[in-house]
């Protein structure tokens, strides 16, 4: 059976961490969905550095976002969808952003959105959750509004900040999201948010006493070579792999060594001589 938000809900301070990676296109997400052991797939707006090469976030539209989900749901049959809402889709007014969430799930297929943002957004995700869309939220370092926080940075190392982080925590969970994304913010205020609020959370740079964690798939194995963020662990390095499978097949068919003879169809001979003995093949 497919993952509901209501299972991950259910999750909450029990059984094994809950488990989230992205995916923007339909053959990694089959394969990700593949393993049957993933509970989300997160088609980012991270699309836009990873995939669009955008400078950052903040470009991603609508229509990429739910182009991208609807590849990536054509894909997935067993983990949880979840489509990142992009900047300035969910900010203008409750009722903009209700419309925008129902894009995503009508025509980006997916089972949940994602927004950023705490205080600012509650609203929005309590509209949302009326309608019947479950929704995640994404509070700490929100890569969207990241220059009004300084740059990319950890978040929440000051009392000012760590209040306000965890009154955006609450403030998610009471508008009724299932889950909360945590990003780069210190461990010990991630454990405490995760003891107090009644949603799981799901840590990115946020240490190991969340419900769950989340990366980027493309860092994690190595495919994305502009930066990695220090919280991320490389579990392969398929970059330097690609580029040399790249320029031995670029090698091999300039040699002409590549087809071999194993590697192409044989026979029609007949077929062959009967096209060279046509008039129209002749010349004048």
């Amino acid at each position: 059976m497919p993952i509901t938000p209501v299972d991950i809900r259910k999750r909450k301070g029990t059984g094994p961490a809950i488990t989230m990676l992205t995916a923007y296109d339909f053959s990694m997400a089959a394969l990700l969905d593949s393993t049957n052991v993933l509970d989300m797939i997160l088609v980012g707006d991270s699309l836009g550095m990873v995939a669009l090469g955008y400078e950052s976030t903040v470009p991603v539209t609508m229509d990429e976002m739910v182009h991208h989900c609807a590849a990536v749901s054509r894909a997935v049959k067993n983990a949880l969808v979840v489509g990142d809402m992009p900047f300035m889709s969910y900010q203008v007014s409750p009722e903009e952003a209700l419309q925008n969430a129902g894009r995503f799930l009508k025509q980006g297929g997916v089972g949940a959105v994602k927004l950023e943002g705490g205080t600012g957004v509650a609203e929005a995700i309590a509209r949302m959750v009326d309608a019947g869309i479950p929704v995640v939220g994404h509070i700490g370092l929100t890569p969207q509004t990241a220059t009004s926080l300084g740059g990319f940075k950890v978040q929440g190392r000051d009392v000012e900040q760590a209040e306000k982080i965890f009154r955006d925590a609450q403030a998610v969970a009471d508008a009724g999201a299932f889950a909360l994304v945590m990003e780069c913010i210190p461990e010990k205020l991630a454990s405490f948010i995760t003891e107090e609020i009644s949603i799981p959370t799901i840590g990115i740079g946020a240490g190991k006493g969340c419900d769950g964690q989340v990366l980027v798939t493309n860092d994690m194995l190595g495919l994305f070579e502009k930066f990695t963020p220090g919280f991320v662990r490389r579990y392969l390095n398929l970059a330097p792999e690609i580029k040399s499978a790249v320029a031995q097949y670029c090698e091999e068919v300039r040699a002409r060594e590549f087809p071999s003879e194993e590697e192409v169809f044989k026979g029609g001979d007949e077929a062959v001589e009967a096209i060279l003995s046509k008039d129209f093949l002749r010349k004048e």
